[in-house]
C-alpha cells in the first residue's frame, strides 16, 4: 500500500539540488542532544474554509469522474480509499450533495468488503482484476468516515451517520495493536506485523478525523488511540533534524526507527503529518518539522530528505504542499492556484480546510 508521490515533486516548477551543507542554518534543535534555543510553534487552526467551494469545484473538474471515481494522476490513474475519502470530505464541506452521493455510491459499489464495514484500498482500472488486494488502508477508512460525518451533519442524514459509526467501530475493533503501554493504529489489516515488529505510518493518523471520532464516541473509546498517536509523533524523530519518516518500525520494547526496507525519508507521506496536526490545533507537536522548514527561509523546500544521510530531493515541494507549510508556520495563506496533480491539489485544499 505504498503510493508513488513522484508527481508532487514537479508542482513547484523549480528543480534544484540541495545538500545538507547548502541548507540554511536551522534556528532550533537539530538533535535531541543539541539544545539550541528552539522556537516553539504555536497551535495553528486557521485555514480559510470559505475557499473550499471554489477549490472543490476545481478539484472535481480535474480529478472526479462522472461516476464518482477519484483519479490519482500521480499513480497511473488508479483510485483508492484515500482519494475517495478526501473527495467526500471536500464535497460535504462545499455542500455539493450531487457529487458527494456519486462519490459515495462508487466507493460503496466498488470497494466495500463483505467481511467488515471497511474498504479494499485500491482500484486499478488497467488491471484484469481492478480490486485485487482486499486489504484496507486505515487512513482511507478514516477519511471516508470523517466525510460521512460532515455529510450527516450538513444534510441531517441518519444513514450517513450510521455508516460512519460502523467504520469507526470496525477501525477501533480491528486496527489497533498494543505495544507496551501504547496503542497504535496499524496502516492496514495485513502486512504490517513481522516477527513482533509493527510498521506504522505517522501520516495515517488523520488528526481532525480522530478529534471528530472522539467527539462522537466519547473520550473512553478514543483517548488511548490519540495518546498512542501522540507517542508516535513524539518518539519517531530521526536524524539531525528530528523528523518523522514516511514509515516507522516499532519493536516489542517500544523503540522506533525508520522502517526496514523502505527509504528513510521525511517525504511524500510524512508531509501530511504537520498539516493534519495544524488542522486539529496541534501544530505545536510538529515543532521539529516547523524548525526544519523555517530554516529554508524564503527559498524552496526540498520534497524529501533522507534522515540518515541528509540527502535531499533535487525537486521542491509543490505549491500545493507549500500552502500546508505556511499554515503550520502561522503565515498568511496565499490565494489558491490550480494544481495539475491530484496529491498537490489535495494538500492545498486541506490547508484551507
Amino acid at each position: 500500500m505504498v503510493l508513488d508521490r513522484r508527481a508532487l515533486l514537479l508542482g513547484a516548477g523549480s528543480s534544484f539540488v540541495v545538500a545538507c551543507s547548502g541548507r540554511a542554518a536551522d534556528n532550533g534543535h537539530d538533535t535531541a542532544g543539541n539544545a539550541a534555543a528552539p522556537r516553539k510553534t504555536p497551535p495553528v487552526t486557521g485555514g480559510n474554509p470559505a475557499l473550499i467551494p471554489s477549490l472543490w469545484t476545481g478539484f472535481k473538474g480535474s480529478f472526479v469522474q462522472p461516476d464518482g471515481r477519484v483519479i490519482d494522476t500521480g499513480n497511473n490513474g488508479v483510485s483508492h480509499t484515500e482519494g475517495q475519502g478526501y473527495a467526500l470530505v471536500l464535497s460535504a464541506t462545499a455542500g455539493d450533495r450531487d457529487a458527494f452521493d456519486r462519490i459515495l455510491a462508487w466507493t460503496e459499489k466498488t470497494l466495500t468488503r463483505s467481511s467488515d464495514p471497511l474498504y479494499s484500498w485500491r482500484y486499478d482500472p488497467n488491471a484484469a482484476q481492478p480490486v485485487r488486494d482486499p486489504n484496507n488502508a486505515t487512513d482511507g477508512d478514516m477519511l471516508i468516515a470523517w466525510g460521512l460525518m460532515i455529510g450527516a451533519d450538513r444534510w441531517r442524514e441518519r444513514f450517513l451517520a450510521e455508516r460512519a459509526a460502523a467504520i469507526r467501530n470496525a477501525l477501533h475493533d480491528t486496527m489497533l495493536r498494543q505495544v507496551g503501554n501504547d496503542l497504535f493504529l496499524v496502516p492496514g489489516g495485513t502486512g504490517f506485523e513481522q516477527q513482533g515488529r509493527l510498521t506504522l505510518n505517522p501520516s495515517y493518523y488523520v488528526w481532525p478525523a480522530l478529534e471528530r471520532f472522539r467527539a462522537a464516541d466519547g473520550d473512553k473509546k478514543w483517548d488511548a488511540v490519540i495518546k498512542g498517536g501522540e507517542a508516535l509523533i513524539a518518539r519517531a524523530r530521526f536524524g539531525q533534524h528530528a523528523l518523522p519518516t514516511d514509515w516507522v518500525d516499532v519493536t516489542p520494547d517500544g523503540s522506533m526507527s525508520p522502517a526496514a526496507g523502505r527509504d528513510p525519508r521525511f517525504g511524500f507521506d510524512a508531509v501530511r503529518v504537520p498539516l493534519y496536526l495544524a488542522m486539529a490545533g496541534r501544530g505545536a507537536k510538529a515543532d521539529a518539522i516547523a524548525r526544519f522548514w523555517r530554516g529554508y527561509g524564503a527559498g524552496p523546500i526540498p520534497a524529501w530528505i533522507d534522515v540518515r544521510t541528509g540527502q535531499t530531493a533535487p525537486f521542491a515541494l509543490s505549491s500545493g504542499a507549500m500552502v500546508g507549510v505556511r499554515r503550520l508556520l502561522g503565515q498568511p495563506l496565499p490565494a489558491p492556484t490550480p494544481q495539475a496533480d491530484y496529491y498537490a491539489s489535495v494538500l492545498q485544499a486541506l490547508a484551507y480546510l
